[in-house]
């Protein structure tokens, strides 16, 4: 099973837990965007964070 995205980011040193409870947060409360575009926006990440969460997807996907 592939990770989720805020797990990934928290092992690659990407994000703290923290932050990653920031987005949940923000997605509970009724926000409709996905938790990148949300990390993103809060200057959290940065596009190149999205881009290693997908080729770990893809790489786990052609296993």
């Amino acid at each position: 099973m592939n990770e989720k995205i805020g797990e990934f980011l928290v092992r690659i040193g990407t994000m703290s837990s923290q932050q990653v409870k920031q987005v949940l947060t923000a997605q509970y409360a009724g926000c409709n965007r996905r938790f990148g575009e949300i990390a993103l926006d809060l200057g959290f990440i940065h596009d190149d964070a999205i881009k290693r969460y997908v080729d770990y997807l893809e790489q786990q996907n052609n296993q």
